[in-house]
């Protein structure tokens, strides 16, 4: 999501900061062996609605997924990835 500047009464606000309740969630992902899961697993959740990023770790098999749970549960990402092809589980979320 690209953030959008906004003037209001003189003070300068970006729009992308303004989420008021962004959560982060780690994933614990499974199923990926090779280089390029990390890319489908990437690209499977950042279409999910409300995900402003997803990072995904081959070696460690986790994925960091910043999303506004007011836009998508978390099970709507471990939906995303499963649909990919690579189940995946909440470890936490903050």
């Amino acid at each position: 999501m690209k953030a959008t500047p906004l003037v209001i009464a003189g003070l300068f606000v970006s729009l992308g900061t303004m989420a008021a309740d962004t959560r982060t969630v780690t994933l614990d992902v499974t199923k990926m062996d090779c280089a390029a899961c990390p890319i489908a697993v990437r690209k499977a959740l950042e279409k999910v609605p409300g995900v402003g990023s997803a990072k995904v770790d081959f070696k460690t098999r986790r994925a960091v997924v910043a999303f506004d749970p007011a836009k998508t549960p978390t099970e709507a990402l471990t939906r995303a990835t499963a649909d990919a092809g690579f189940p995946s589980s909440v470890q936490q979320v903050q």
